[in-house]
């Protein structure tokens, strides 16, 4: 039954190939002379077709509209790799919608009672069948929880993940072929692509994955006047049914209705460019899903508008070296410093460490240079980063997940801060924001912090070195101790303690990023000096 449902799919995808022309599309790449003559062997190639009318983007659009949701969740995070795909195709593809049809309310209310265990009845005292809004993975019903709270019921579609498990086995198989086939789909990484899509859907169909990501978030902005985010109903969410407060905001695409309640517009685009920058660099912990249709703006005090943020299923973090290269990077591209973007690119592992700076710093320098000829509120600050990671793949730049999310999001900030307000100058409301952060990481207060937490891992590192050098000193531990080892026996402890502590004084002289002679390298050389004590003490 698996192998003849394989087989079905795989001819439903066949016959969408065929309908939208995407074989003249596949034929079109420099693929090898035996892959090229089957172009004569495809039967329906034998028959004379109209030449098509739509562009090539709309054809790999309406195809994967055609193949259904998870080829259309597929097609939404493709649109995120701008740095992989041409601009036409990326274009088509960022106009995807999770226009789904919903499935059955008698099969919401089964799964509900199925995973809380008792009838809807019981657990609600009203729940509404119709739904609010159905997506490729899920859909939401609103509901009233016997306490009188209202909320949201969000339920994953049944009978979803065979499906995914099957169209992404497929997926695999044609990324496969395909880099086999073609240098130029190997540039691309399609197999990297497909794993970025299984990891996504993957955490999509677990709720309760969705559910801690928006109590931490709504942690992070707590009595916040930037970001709202619903509250999550705990005792009622399970891997397949979410249950969070109903909210009631404006969706921030309909701007007649923020302009008819007199939204100060201007804050409203200036806000949304400081919580991408909080979310970034202040918590490392950033809603990555934010389109349209994830964010909503709330009816109180329209001249102080505050965003409500939904569907936390899909969040992005940044580890302390990232996010201090990133805002290095960004205040070097807007110095012009292109000599200092090459190499922190190379310090950071992003490109390989035996890239030639100077030729690194002057592809750079041709990308962006054009670009800074324009006042600063013109320049498209996502667009410059595509720009620079298409530059960097050229240097053998490896895919950086977390880098992937933050270009999408900053895509999709950048994106509505625009269209809410025409003339804002992305630069201007994050540099103050950006400057203020690396204030902060310099400061006594957090360097205090960072020696607190280094000082934390010593006890660690000693225990470490003391196994190791036991290891070493005794490697057959069922022998008698020699009688010289018995002589010292006492002074063992303490010149063990030492050597983690030389130890330790190593590992962190050697791992700091701050040159050994400036403030932030003192407590290697006191781990370095205290170990050297008790070592040679008497």
């Amino acid at each position: 039954m698996k192998l003849l449902a394989a087989a079905l799919r795989l001819f439903r995808i066949l016959l969408v190939v065929i309908r939208y022309r995407l074989d003249d599309l596949i034929l079109d790449l420099p693929l090898p002379w035996w892959l090229r003559l089957t172009r004569f062997l495809l039967p329906w190639r034998w028959i004379p077709r109209r030449k098509a009318t739509l562009s090539r983007g709309a054809r790999v659009r309406l195809a994967l509209e055609g193949l259904g949701p998870i080829f259309i969740k597929f097609g939404q995070l493709l649109s995120t790799r701008r740095d992989l795909l041409p601009p036409d195709i990326a274009d088509e593809l960022a106009l995807l919608q999770d226009r789904v049809p919903p499935f059955p309310s008698e099969q919401a209310i089964a799964l509900i009672e199925r995973q809380l265990g008792a009838p809807v009845e019981r657990i609600f005292a009203r729940f509404d069948q119709k739904p609010l809004a159905s997506a490729s993975v899920a859909q939401v019903h609103a509901a009233q929880l016997r306490t009188g709270e209202e909320v949201v019921v969000k339920v994953i579609r049944p009978g979803l993940k065979p499906i995914i498990d099957q169209d992404i086995a497929w997926l695999y198989l044609l990324a496969k072929l395909a880099e086999k086939a073609s240098r130029e789909a190997r540039r691309l990484h399609p197999v990297e692509v497909v794993d970025d899509y299984a990891k996504t859907i993957y955490d999509e169909l677990d709720l309760l994955r969705e559910a801690a990501n928006a109590s931490q978030l709504k942690r992070n902005f707590e009595n916040s006047q930037l970001l709202y985010v619903p509250q999550v109903y705990w005792d009622y969410c399970r891997p397949q049914v979410l249950v969070m407060e109903r909210i009631y905001g404006i969706p921030v695409t309909d701007l007649k209705a923020l302009a008819d309640q007199r939204t100060d517009m201007k804050a409203l685009a200036e806000r949304g460019v400081e919580i991408f920058f909080t979310q970034v660099f202040r918590d490392s912990f950033f809603h990555a899903d934010m389109h349209p249709g994830n964010i909503f703006v709330s009816t109180h005090q329209p001249w102080s508008p505050q965003y409500i943020a939904i569907d936390c299923g899909i969040v992005g973090s940044l580890t302390p070296e990232d996010q201090d290269y990133l805002a290095r990077n960004l205040m070097a591209f807007f110095k012009r410093d292109y000599r200092k973007v090459a190499q922190l690119h190379i310090d950071s592992g992003w490109v390989p460490a035996e890239t030639k700076v100077n030729e690194f710093e002057a592809a750079i320098r041709t990308v962006c240079e054009p670009i800074f000829e324009k006042p600063l509120k013109d320049i498209s600050f996502g667009q410059l980063l595509v720009r620079l990671f298409q530059v960097a793949r050229r240097f053998n730049m490896e895919v950086q997940p977390q880098l992937v999310l933050l270009q999408k999001t900053l895509l999709n900030i950048e994106g509505l801060g625009r269209q809410l307000y025409p003339e804002l100058d992305l630069w201007a409301t994050g540099a103050p924001y950006l400057e203020k952060w690396m204030r902060q990481r310099m400061s006594p207060k957090q360097l205090l912090k960072n020696v607190q937490s280094q000082l934390e891992q010593v006890p660690h590192l000693a225990n470490m070195t003391r196994d190791l050098l036991e290891q070493l000193s005794n490697p057959h531990l069922d022998n008698p101790r020699p009688r010289w080892q018995e002589d010292d026996r006492a002074d063992w402890p303490a010149r063990l303690a030492g050597a983690g502590l030389l130890a330790g004084g190593v590992v962190q002289a050697a791992a700091a990023a701050a040159p050994l002679q400036s403030l932030q390298a003192w407590p290697a050389w006191l781990m370095l000096a205290g170990g050297l004590f008790l070592i040679v003490r008497r």
